[in-house]
């Protein structure tokens, strides 16, 4: 009798009556993950804001950086693509919500659309963001690198433009080998030689007077610092190598630690969200099967939306974090 009466309390305190703020175990369980996952993301963002804030006068400028859009080649368009996929996430949301909703009401056809679109809206914010990655690696102009870790741009001085080091450099007729221990090529091994050396670049800048140099420090307007021509051929020998792009250790478009976090912050939302796009789709097709019918209750989907918003809402900060601050 005793035994029969603990069991009975037990369901009671998780399946109603006594339950914590009136929610079953399992959206208990979602809330606790979603808080220590939140707890995470919030150590990440801080860590970088007090980067961002010893390294501010060498920080890139995020309009600089993201200013690709597909199929608009050669055109600047700052943010645009970035607050596209912004839209697009934060939509999957809205239909997230409708789906929950209609699953409160036991309607199959209305959660089963809607969980079509939130499964379409998350899988084409994470090939956006693949999209968005391989620009910031590939970049665009290319730049140089000092000894001490410094970047140094190139700048048109009649236009104001960016001036991309593969359109001024200059050809010269020498051998160039990949560094390789194996063959005991400076006894260390070397990730893929850049389009053009460093000696192309110098030959190239030299020959075309318009050119100068932009330093990866701000001025007191918030720009890139723009060397007069004088001091540009001064510092263009320091220079001791070729960045295209951007990696865990070199980066074209400024402070490499830019590069540290973006790889790692975004990285990290990204596998949440492509996480969430897998279970989202595994409910799908339960929602098709009629399993949630034959429970009689959505819950399922309700919990994955709470996942699913928590993703969103981190992405809001990320987005201001790197993109607009």
């Amino acid at each position: 009798m005793e035994v029969t009466a603990n069991a009975a309390e037990n369901e009671q305190v998780w399946g109603g009556g006594n339950r914590p703020l009136n929610a079953s175990y399992g959206k208990m369980m979602m809330w606790f993950f979603i808080v220590s996952d939140a707890l995470t993301f919030t150590g990440f963002l801080v860590s970088y804001g007090f980067s961002r804030f010893k390294n501010i006068n060498t920080w890139p400028i995020a309009d600089e950086v993201f200013t690709h859009f597909p199929f608009l080649h050669g055109i600047d368009a700052p943010m645009y693509y970035v607050a596209l996929m912004t839209f697009i996430l934060i939509f999957s949301s809205v239909t997230m919500v409708l789906a929950v909703d209609a699953g409160h009401h036991m309607q199959k056809a209305k959660v089963t659309f809607y969980m079509l679109l939130t499964i379409i809206g998350g899988a084409i914010f994470v090939g956006s963001q693949a999209w968005e990655w391989k620009n910031f690696i590939k970049g665009e102009y290319g730049a140089l690198e000092t000894k001490g870790g410094q970047i140094l741009q190139f700048v048109d001085a009649s236009t104001g433009k960016r001036a991309a080091i593969q359109e001024f450099a200059l050809g010269i007729e020498t051998e160039r080998a990949t560094h390789q221990s194996n063959k005991g090529v400076w006894y260390e091994d070397e990730t893929a030689l850049p389009t053009v050396s460093l000696a192309e670049v110098k030959k190239g800048f030299i020959a075309d007077e318009n050119l100068v140099i932009r330093t990866q420090e701000l001025n007191e307007k918030g720009e890139k610092t723009v060397l007069s021509r004088a001091a540009s051929l001064e510092k263009l020998n320091a220079a001791v190598g070729v960045v295209e792009g951007a990696n865990l250790i070199h980066n074209e478009y400024g402070n490499r630690l830019f590069a540290d976090f973006f790889f790692f912050i975004t990285g990290f939302h990204g596998f949440h969200v492509f996480s969430g796009v897998v279970i989202n789709i595994i409910i799908f097709f339960n929602v098709i099967l009629g399993t949630y019918e034959r429970r009689g209750h959505y819950e399922m989907v309700e919990k994955v939306g709470l996942y699913w918003h928590f993703v969103d809402l981190v992405w809001v900060f990320v987005f201001t974090f790197f993109y607009l601050v």
